[in-house]
Formats: C-alpha cells, sequence, structure tokens
C-alpha cells in the first residue's frame, strides 16, 4: 500500500464541506444532457491566447479555436483546417486551401482573409512566428480559401510553424477580432473550434463554461495529439477553478468533478487507493521549470548577477521541494526538453556544477550592490510556489536581498507584461514552466528569444548574436549542422542568461473511471472525451 504523508492524513480526514459552493452547479448545467466537470490548473482570467503564452489561456484556446496545422503524437504538423496545399520547386511560396464547411461560431464563414490576419498577429507575438516573419515576403488571400505565403528565402520551419503544439498557438480568428492590436486582448471571443465559450455563464474565479459547436465539422482522421478529428462528446464542458487542493480532492472522490488537471504529487496515494480514479502521466516529455530574470532593470540588468543566480540554482533542491517524489522528477540541466533529439549540457556548467561559492563570487563581480529582489510568488500553482520558495531562500543564502510578492497565478500574468520598474510595479523574478513540445528547439522555445522590449517574452532580453545563432538554426536543413547550432545558441543562451532551468518533473491527471477518451498529448484536450 502507498504511503500516506502527514498532509494526506490531514486531507483524508478533513471534512468536505462547501463542496456544493466550490462546484457552482447551476440548474442549466444540471439540466444538459452531458457535463464534463473540470478542475483546471489555474483560474482563467486573461482570455487572449495570442496576447499570453499562459497554459490556461492555451488550454481556452484549444477549446474554441481553430489552426491552419496541428502537430500529431510525433510532433510532426498536418493538416486541419487546411484541406490541400502547395510548394514551389524553389521553396519560396506556399499555397493553402481549406477545407469546406468551415464556419465562425457567429455563423459567418472562414475566410482566407481572417487567416491571414490571424497569422499576422500571431507573427506579431510569438517567438517562432517573428522569425517565420522575418523570411515572410507577403502573405495574402488570393480568394475566399487560398492563402498565399511568399518568402524572401527558403525557410525550413515553415508548417512546424503554423502548426506548434503549444504557446503561443497560431490559432485562428474572425478578421475583425484578428485585426485588434496584438499588444492589446481582443473583445470578444469567437472561434471555429468544437466548442463555443460561454461568456454569460464566465465566472472569474470561479467557472468557464464550453458549449458544444453543433456546427464543426471535425476532420475524418483518426485523433492524434492535436491533429486529427476532433468530436465534441459532451454537450458542456465546465473548468471549475477549485485553489484549496483539500476541496478539489474531495470533489473528484465524491464525484462532484470528473477530471482533475494537475493534483498535487503528494495527494496521488490517496487518489490511487480510490478504484473509481484513474491517475496516469499523459505527457511523455513532462515539464520544465523556468527561474525567468528581469533584464530591464537592476540588479538583473548585469549579466554577472545573472550568471550568479544560475551558478545557485541545485535541480535536485528545486525538485525535492516541489514535487518530492522522485518517479515523477528528475535532473536535467539542458534548456531543451530533456529526452528530445537535442538536448544537451553545452554551456551548462553553472547549471551541472551549482555552488553558492560559485554564485558568490559572480555576484561580488556583479557590483551586487543589496538592490531587492522582489519575486512574484504563484501562491495557487504548488509546483511554482515551492520553486518560488526555495529561490527566495537560495538568493538570501548567497547575500541577495529578497521581497516575496504573493498571488495568484492569473494575476502573475498580469504583472510579468509591466515593464515598469519594480517600485512602480515591476518586478525582478518570475517562476513559469514549459511543456517538453514548446522548448525542442531553438525556435520553438519562447524563452530563447530576445530582442528587448520590442521582441523577447517577458524577462525581455537582448542579445542580437543569440539571434543570429537562432536565425542560423531556423534556416539550415542539414541535421548535423542543426545539432552543432542548438548547442551553440545553448551556450550562448546560458552565457548572457535567458533564463535558469530548475529541474524536470511529470504531473499526472486523475479522473474518475467513467471518463474515457483522454490520449498521450502534451497538451490535454477534452474534444473526443466521453463520460458515460
Amino acid at each position: 500500500m502507498a504511503s500516506i504523508t502527514r498532509r494526506s492524513f490531514g486531507v483524508l480526514t478533513a471534512a468536505a464541506v462547501a463542496l456544493g459552493a466550490a462546484v457552482g452547479l447551476t440548474a442549466q448545467a444540471a439540466q444538459a444532457e452531458t457535463v464534463l466537470r473540470v478542475i483546471p490548473h489555474a483560474d482563467l482570467k486573461n482570455v487572449d491566447p495570442i496576447w499570453t503564452t499562459a497554459y490556461i489561456t492555451r488550454n481556452h484556446g484549444y477549446m474554441v479555436y481553430d489552426t491552419l496545422f496541428a502537430m500529431d503524437e510525433n510532433l510532426e504538423p498536418q493538416p486541419q483546417m487546411v484541406d490541400t496545399w502547395e510548394v514551389s520547386e524553389d521553396g519560396l511560396t506556399w499555397s493553402f486551401v481549406l477545407r469546406d464547411g468551415l464556419m465562425w461560431h457567429d455563423g459567418t464563414p472562414v475566410t482566407a482573409e481572417d487567416c491571414v490576419a490571424s497569422l499576422k498577429r500571431w507573427g506579431a507575438r510569438d517567438g517562432m512566428g517573428q522569425k517565420l516573419m522575418d523570411v515572410v515576403a507577403s502573405l495574402e488571400a488570393t480568394d475566399e480559401k487560398t492563402i498565399v505565403l511568399t518568402l524572401s528565402e527558403p525557410y525550413g520551419l515553415v508548417l512546424e510553424s503554423i502548426g506548434k503544439i503549444s504557446s503561443n498557438v497560431p490559432f485562428m480568428m474572425p478578421k475583425r477580432l484578428a485585426d485588434t492590436d496584438p499588444f492589446e486582448q481582443v473583445s470578444e471571443i469567437v472561434g471555429s473550434g468544437p466548442f463555443m465559450f460561454s461568456q454569460e455563464d464566465w465566472v472569474p474565479g470561479s467557472k468557464v463554461v464550453y458549449l458544444r459547436n453543433e456546427n464543426y465539422t471535425p476532420r475524418e482522421e483518426a485523433p492524434s495529439a492535436a491533429a486529427g478529428g476532433k468530436i465534441a462528446e459532451v454537450d458542456r464542458v465546465e473548468w471549475l477553478y477549485i485553489p484549496d487542493q483539500t476541496t478539489a480532492l474531495n470533489a473528484l472522490l465524491n464525484g462532484e468533478v470528473d477530471y482533475w488537471e494537475a493534483p498535487p504529487v503528494d495527494l496521488v496515494p490517496i487518489l490511487q487507493q480510490n478504484s473509481d480514479i484513474v491517475v496516469e502521466v499523459l505527457d511523455p516529455l513532462g515539464n520544465q521549470g523556468m527561474l525567468r530574470m528581469n533584464h530591464l532593470h537592476p540588479p538583473f540588468d548585469n549579466e554577472k548577477v545573472r550568471q550568479a543566480v544560475v551558478a545557485a540554482v541545485n535541480q535536485e533542491t528545486y525538485m525535492q521541494a516541489a514535487i518530492g517524489n522522485p518517479e515523477y522528477f528528475k535532473v536535467c540541466t539542458s534548456l531543451y526538453a530533456c529526452g528530445s533529439p537535442l538536448e544537451t549540457t553545452a554551456g551548462a556548467d553553472l547549471l551541472v556544477n551549482p555552488s553558492k561559492e560559485t554564485a558568490m563570487k559572480l555576484l561580488e563581480e556583479g557590483g551586487y550592490d543589496g538592490t531587492p529582489v522582489v519575486v512574484l510568488q504563484a501562491t495557487d500553482i504548488p509546483v511554482l510556489n515551492a520553486a518560488s520558495l526555495v529561490t527566495a531562500q537560495t538568493l538570501r543564502d548567497i547575500g541577495m536581498e529578497v521581497e516575496l510578492q504573493a498571488m495568484d497565478w492569473a494575476t502573475l500574468t498580469s504583472r510579468r507584461a509591466n515593464q515598469d520598474p519594480v517600485a512602480d510595479g515591476g518586478w525582478n523574478i518570475f517562476h513559469t514552466w514549459w511543456i517538453g513540445g514548446d522548448i525542442s528547439n531553438p525556435v520553438t522555445h519562447t524563452g530563447l528569444s530576445t530582442g528587448g522590449t520590442e521582441r523577447a517574452w517577458f524577462g525581455w532580453p537582448d542579445d542580437p548574436k543569440l539571434e543570429e545563432l537562432r536565425d542560423a538554426f531556423s534556416k539550415e536543413t542539414d541535421p548535423d549542422v542543426q545539432k552543432s547550432l542548438a548547442d551553440e545558441v545553448h551556450a550562448r543562451a546560458l552565457q548572457v542568461v535567458t533564463h535558469a532551468n530548475f529541474g524536470t518533473w511529470f504531473i499526472p491527471v486523475a479522473y474518475r473511471s467513467n471518463v474515457s477518451g483522454l490520449i498521450k498529448s502534451p497538451v490535454q484536450f477534452f474534444w473526443n472525451v466521453s463520460k458515460n
């Protein structure tokens, strides 16, 4: 029998109070033919998946929107909204024809113009999209269903870019919404996917509701990760945000909810003892933790100070605190997904050999003057909460002043966009994570993008040399040369410190045994999921 921790024992004996209020079932939901109730990993506060890379918003995007191409279980791009496509002999002209029957949720037909506007908006925000747009000579709709992409030079990642599986996913929107400034959120959620967002039922901090799109025509292929046929098997999907882990546990055990996206690992033994609950890992590559520093303001506008933080990061310490059970984590210092073809330790000496003494020496070389470091602490994400606490103590141990600022994840994903100095609401450090599919190469890895406030992801590193190397990788077709370039990118990224990797972990999902249709994938989807 699995061992039970002190926390687990407390959970087992806790009364299941206020479950009805937490679950918040409405009369309308109760009368629905089939309702799948899900506890997501975070509250949905920002609903534009181009404006933010937050995974909760990405997951929301997959419920509502569709994509031109999508990644299958082997992370190979497959057509989704596209029916047929052609590439010119010189590799410069790509023509895509949309499949028949595509309709927006407002009843209007999907057009090539909509898709062109959507690609341009995505390409202004996403790191991989920016690289693609750098070599796009023109992007236009030549008729209602045909998109023509013309490149200024051959590019090796066209389909991989417009079919990327995770943040930012190039979701298609109506032109009237896709024309929104990419640095502002869209005013309305209208997609063409298998479910429709129910604005009237949305209660931020509590509940999100999606309704079956009766007009959606799925592809005929079998589902494979994000690709293939997307069939809405239930009438309604409800995301019920329950930040209290005890309440969430009891909700699943009592059948008040059907699926828990990210149960804490220390509660897994309790779940496994219940024959009505299935616990399994569905993500084959796992998650990689990122400690992200703000390059704009002191003290992390100094490369040596950033390197000091990397030298102080002991992944074993982080993973023991955040995950605990070694079955669900591993130490791996590659910035690319561990287990992926490009995994490397090039230039990773500081991460491979963490040292308090080395960190203190680098801090001294950087001239650290006692400037307080503000760490944003996501208290409702157990892994990130633990990582924040470890980072705070680690930095104090090497002589830095640290202030933890507690908030929920939804607030953090808004706060991290603030470029102001710390005194005016800015920040110094936050923690996040990436699925393996997001970090498999130098171009898809948003965390490796630089370009300062104009192009880089939150933290805003700026290093032209690193961008040159990423550009070279994107245009190279020889696998051996690509691998060499990937190693150079990796070493450069750790020299300028785009971020630190604090460990790799695998979070299981838990669901009632009457739920079926879940598939192995880095991202969990709720189409093709049935409830008996």
